[in-house]
């Protein structure tokens, strides 16, 4: 056997038993023996991926579909390669390209349509998922995820069969019963209670069994108005993430504390002051009410929806230079003092001008955008900022009843425990106070019970804030047709309705010391 064929077998050997290390020494050994193969660059373009050394990758994989444009899994690659970096129209239209090539395995689809997923594309993901399902019946993550897709297109009940098939395939993909307890408002006719707890008991020594489980049954258990069970089981559910996460506390209050330092008072205006008017940024907490925020201004004809974009922080990531994540930079206040305000305003607009094409005004709905408030407001004057508030008690309940996808993200650590999660808010609160000082007049606040109860009144304030003439269809969301990404999706296509206002007190045995750190603080109502 030759070297080259020796070095060839070893690569194609680490490859298929996932030694991403050695995948990408044994490549690079290769890659100039084989300039015009593309087999080497895409095996070091896919272990460049799977450890997170994203631009590489993606330099990697487009050599491999320049080398041989024909392979759609390389093409598939290649835009997962582009998501995964928020490039979400380029990813979009990579994926596009693939599947004209007319894919023939089943795991090509895959990719194909978790790129469209992240590309907020829920059409086109469901009809790659379909395919791939055709491919494979029998394969429970096929299922699942077309269940996700249609879920987002409003389809319920084809979701549900779908997550019913997965779960009859593998009984153990847990994600599947939280998703089908989530699908919709459970009822004593209607219900998977029994079966979830029998699987619970089945697997009591299973961590992740434990954390869906009970995750799902807290959620059925509240459906049918058993709220202490309920809530035992969120307890139960979060103690997991919560081993795993013991010191973000600190780490998050670092962070807020850093973010005030970084912007002391707005900087002298560098870029034109209309720059990114077709912009309007949703934030707040999470699990608070921003989809139905969202879905109240997309249904102007004047608006659309792009979702929850993952851009606006890697756009800052970029241009700050930080070989670290940003927010938690300790050079950061310098950093801010000379940013280059117009770069990032223009890698922000390029990467979401699709979303601008077809109406003047599109939403980026990113809750934890608060964050990065203000680098929008500094970078993006035209912009408009609606911060979505809520009473605090709900506001810290919400997050500790979802359970969050990680995806190796640090955003939601606190969300595991109750008293953290309460820490956090308290941090929130004083951000959004201080935005607000540094900033006067680029945010409108909303608060979620007065959207609620005053629903004509307060949305009447939010169209005249964003520069909008009144629309009748504002005010029934539920019409919407658009897809919508949200663990609850059915919520939102049913009319506004009043029952999620003071959640918390179905809890208020359980939610003693919460409320002592809240009100200590001077926070609640």
């Amino acid at each position: 056997m030759t070297a080259y064929s020796d070095l060839q077998g070893r690569l194609i050997h680490a490859f298929n038993r996932h030694d991403w290390p050695q995948v990408q020494q044994l490549a690079l050994q290769l890659l100039p023996l084989t300039p015009k193969e593309a087999m080497a660059p895409f095996m070091a373009g896919v272990a460049h991926m799977e450890l997170q050394q994203l631009p590489q990758a993606s330099d990697f994989l487009r050599q491999a579909t320049v080398l041989e444009p024909l392979r759609a899994d390389f093409m598939a690659q290649y835009a997962k390669s582009l998501a995964l970096m928020g490039y979400l129209r380029e990813a979009r239209a990579a994926a596009d390209r693939a599947v004209a090539l007319q894919p023939a395995d089943p795991f090509t689809f895959d990719t194909l349509g978790v790129v469209y997923s992240q590309a907020h594309a829920h059409e086109q993901a469901v009809e790659v998922f379909r395919r791939q399902v055709a491919m494979v019946p029998n394969l429970p993550p096929a299922r699942f995820h077309l269940a996700y897709s249609l879920s987002a297109m409003g389809d319920a009940d084809d979701a549900e069969r779908e997550l019913e098939a997965c779960i009859r395939i593998d009984p153990c993909y847990w994600m599947a019963h939280l998703s089908l307890a989530k699908l919709r408002r459970q009822t004593s006719d209607h219900n998977h209670v029994e079966r979830l707890r029998s699987l619970l008991t089945r697997y009591a020594n299973h961590p992740g069994a434990q954390t869906y489980l009970n995750m799902a049954l807290a959620k059925e258990c509240e459906d049918l108005g058993d709220y202490a069970s309920a809530f035992e089981h969120y307890r139960s559910g979060n103690a997991v993430g919560r081993e795993k996460r013991r010191d973000s506390a600190q780490r998050d209050q670092e962070i807020f504390d850093r973010l005030i330092e970084s912007f002391p008072a707005a900087a002298t205006q560098t870029v034109p002051a209309d720059l990114g008017h077709q912009v309007i940024f949703v934030i707040g907490m999470p699990r608070t009410g921003t989809t139905l925020l969202d879905r109240i201004l997309s249904s102007h004809p004047e608006v659309k929806s792009a979702g929850e974009l993952q851009i606006f922080p890697p756009s800052v990531q970029r241009v700050s230079g930080s070989t670290m994540p940003v927010l938690l930079d300790p050079q950061l206040p310098a950093r801010v003092h000379g940013f280059d305000w117009q770069r990032l305003a223009s890698e922000y607009l390029t990467a979401t001008c699709p979303y601008a094409e077809n109406t003047p005004r599109f939403i980026d709905k990113m809750p934890h955008n608060f964050l990065y408030a203000g680098f929008i407001a500094q970078a993006l004057p035209g912009a408009k900022l609606v911060c979505l508030r809520r009473d605090p008690m709900d506001a810290c309940l919400g997050t500790f009843r979802h359970l969050f996808e990680q995806y190796g993200s640090s955003f939601y650590d606190y969300s595991f425990d109750l008293l953290d999660t309460g820490r956090y808010y308290l941090g929130f609160d004083r951000l959004m106070a201080h935005w607000q000082r540094v900033f006067p007049g680029r945010m409108l606040e909303v608060q979620y019970e007065t959207l609620i109860e005053s629903q004509e009144a307060s949305t009447r304030q939010l169209l005249e804030f964003c520069g909008l003439p009144w629309n009748e269809a504002c005010l029934h969301p539920e019409q919407n047709a658009a897809p919508v990404n949200t663990p609850n999706a059915w919520q939102v296509r049913t009319p506004v309705y009043r029952g999620a206002l003071g959640r918390w007190k179905n809890y208020a045995p359980q939610l003693g010391e919460l409320h002592e750190l809240l009100a200590a603080s001077g926070v609640l109502r």
